[in-house]
């Protein structure tokens, strides 16, 4: 018999991967970042058509009957086209974005299933997913802490090389261009690990019938920070900011993100530290 709950469980992880491949794709034009994104893509095709296939010799009914069964079967088929458009295509921003979208009915799918069928599984799914909402957080602002620091180096070499005084160890902290390269890519890897990791705290609040308040000022901070952080990659990639105002715009983001963590979850109804 196979545990459903751990099938579910490496689609998700597998599912996250790949977004934040797309994600890295979508803002970089990265191909590599692509090729990955896309076999791992793949590899949830195949779970998801396992699962199907599983659900009829099961069952003997293709598994469409019901609501819930029908979000699986539409997240399989956009999944498909997905895979179909990238590889026939290679459109990469549609794929994208249909993706995400096909996440997001996987994961209604999942919340059903744990509302309604798998009394022991399904509890132990809620709490993965709130382990899973909690951890996705708290490493996305790991690459933020890492983007700001990166920031300070870059405004300390700025201001030496600006000053034109020549310290032996300023070298260490690598040129300008280099520095403000990296912090681009640590926020475009922390930008999606965020926002998959608010939509998973949302379906964890919708699926445990937790006391959930849009106006809670930890859940606003949280997706005012993301806010911030995507106009950061805006200003970046479209306006083509650089240099110094992109320094200081990250530092003062990664200041708010501080404010949130620390500050808004003491005041938090819904959230605590």
């Amino acid at each position: 018999m196979v545990d459903l709950r751990w099938l579910y469980e490496g689609i998700v992880s597998l599912y996250v991967l790949s977004l934040i491949g797309y994600f890295i794709d979508f803002v970089q034009q990265n191909r590599r970042a692509n090729t990955l994104a896309f076999w791992l893509l793949c590899m949830v095709w195949l779970l998801q058509t396992f699962f199907l296939f599983h659900r009829v010799l099961t069952e003997g009914r293709f598994p469409i009957a019901t609501l819930t069964d029908s979000f699986f079967f539409y997240a399989w088929i956009l999944v498909t086209f997905s895979i179909l458009m990238n590889w026939l295509f290679k459109i990469s921003f549609i794929v994208f974005f249909i993706n995400l979208f096909s996440f997001l009915i996987l994961l209604m799918h999942i919340s059903h299933i744990a509302q309604t069928n798998m009394v022991t599984s399904g509890i132990q799914l809620v709490n993965e997913i709130l382990i899973a909402h909690i951890s996705l957080a708290i490493i996305s602002y790991g690459f933020f802490t890492i983007a700001f620091l990166l920031s300070i180096m870059y405004m300390v070499q700025y201001y030496f090389l600006k000053e034109k005084k020549a310290i032996k160890w300023i070298w260490r902290l690598g040129d300008l261009e280099r520095l403000e390269l990296m912090t681009f890519r640590t926020i475009t890897i922390g930008v999606p690990t965020l926002l998959i990791g608010i939509i998973l705290g949302f379906v964890w609040a919708y699926t445990e019938n937790a006391t959930f308040y849009w106006y809670d000022l930890k859940t606003i901070g949280s997706l005012v920070v993301l806010s911030v952080y995507i106009s950061y990659l805006c200003l970046r990639t479209v306006k083509r900011y650089s240099g110094k105002a992109l320094a200081t715009y990250n530092t003062w983001a990664f200041l708010f993100l501080l404010l949130n963590f620390f500050i808004f979850s003491h005041y938090s109804s819904f959230h605590l530290l």
